[in-house]
C-alpha cells in the first residue's frame, strides 16, 4: 500500500547538463541501492519528478504510469531518454496517458516536460503490464527490466551446463531472478549462498523464487565493495557488461577483483561471459589457475580457483 510522501524525487541520472534537479530530491531508481521505491508514494504527494526513461517500453510506460501516479495535479514531471533508447517514444506515450508534454531535443536526448492534468489515462493498465509477474517458459516471478526477465539467457544455460555440485559457504554475484541460486542451492553440501544484486527489482523476485533457509538476498553495488564476505568457498556470477547502454567491460572486471577478496585460498570462482569480453588478465592476476570449461555459442565459461 502506498504509503511515501515526499515534495521532490529523482529517478535515475539524468544529466546535470540537461536537467536540474534539486539536491532534496528523492532517489526512487531501483538500481540505487537504498532508493526508496516509487510503487510506495502516495497518490497525488510528488510537486516534482525529473526521470531518466528506461529504455524497454514495457518498463518505461510502468516508470511513467507510476511517476504521473504519484504527482499531485499540476505537478511537474521532466522525463527525458536518449533518442534511440526510448527517446523517440517518450511524448507519444504521455500523450497516450492524457498528458500531452513540451518536447524539446537536445545533446541525442529527447526532453519532455508537462504539468498534471486532473484526470489521467491508463495508467492503470501499464502498472499491471509492467510489475510482477509469473512468467510460465522460466516457472519463476519476474519483472521487465530485470536482466533477462523473460527468459534464460545463454550465458547462464552454459554455465548451467557445466557447474559442478558446489559445497561450503557460497556466493552469487549479479543474481538476478535466482536461477543459478537454484542450481547451487540443489547441492545438500551447500550450507549457505548469498545472493546479491543492484536491482531492487531482482532482489524482490528472487526473494519469492529461491525459498531456501540458506540463502541471504542484498540489494548491493558489488563494485563499490565492502560486501561484508569473507573465506567463501566459491562464487558464482554472470557479471553485467552494459551500464546505461554502452558497453563497460570494467563491471565484469570489478564482480572478478570483489571475487578474489571474498574468497577463501583455494576457493573458487565459477563465471559465464560473452567470448568477446577479455576477462583472462584479471583472472589470471587476481587467481592461482584459471581453466576454461566450456566455449560455445559466443559464450564462454572459466573456473578460478583462488
Amino acid at each position: 500500500m502506498p504509503v511515501m510522501s515526499a515534495s521532490q524525487a529523482v529517478y535515475g541520472s539524468p544529466p546535470v547538463e540537461l536537467v536540474e534537479v534539486s539536491c532534496d530530491a528523492v532517489q526512487v531508481s531501483p538500481l540505487f541501492p537504498g532508493a526508496e521505491r516509487l510503487e510506495d508514494f502516495a497518490p497525488q504527494s510528488l510537486e516534482r519528478l525529473a526521470m531518466l526513461a528506461p529504455a524497454g517500453t514495457v518498463e518505461r510506460r510502468y516508470v511513467l504510469a507510476l511517476g504521473l501516479r504519484a504527482l499531485r495535479p499540476g505537478g511537474r514531471l521532466t522525463a527525458l531518454a536518449p533518442k534511440d533508447r526510448g527517446g523517440a517514444r517518450l511524448g507519444k506515450e504521455l500523450t497516450a496517458f492524457g498528458c500531452p508534454a513540451t518536447e524539446e531535443a537536445r545533446r541525442h536526448h529527447r526532453i519532455c516536460v508537462l504539468e498534471r492534468p486532473e484526470s489521467l489515462s491508463d495508467l492503470d493498465a501499464a502498472i499491471r503490464e509492467g510489475g510482477p509477474r509469473h512468467i510460465d517458459n522460466l516457472a519463476l516471478c519476474t519483472q521487465a527490466g530485470i536482466f533477462s526477465f523473460d527468459r534464460l539467457d545463454p550465458g547462464s544455460a552454459l554455465l548451467l551446463a557445466n557447474l559442478p555440485p558446489l559445497a561450503g559457504m557460497g556466493a552469487d554475484f549479479g543474481a538476478g531472478l535466482g536461477i543459478l541460486a537454484r542450481a547451487v542451492l540443489a547441492s545438500p553440501k551447500v550450507t549457505g549462498l548469498t545472493l546479491i544484486d543492484i536491482d531492487r527489482r531482482a532482489v524482490e523476485m528472487a526473494t519469492r523464487n529461491v525459498v531456501d533457509s540458506r540463502a541471504t538476498l542484498r540489494w548491493a553495488d558489488i563494485r563499490a565493495g565492502n560486501l561484508g564476505l569473507s573465506r567463501l568457498d566459491f562464487v558464482v556470477m554472470n557479471p553485467p557488461f552494459h551500464d546505461g547502454g554502452a558497453e563497460d567491460q570494467a563491471l565484469g572486471q570489478a564482480f572478478i577483483a570483489r571475487a578474489a577478496e571474498v574468497l577463501r585460498p583455494g576457493g573458487t570462482l565459477w563465471l559465464t561471459a560473452n567470448t568477446h569480453l577479455p576477462y583472462e588478465a584479471p583472472l589470471n592476476a587476481a587467481f592461482k589457475t584459471v581453466s576454461l570449461k566450456a566455449s560455445s555459442g559466443g559464450y564462454k565459461v572459466y573456473e578460478a580457483r583462488r
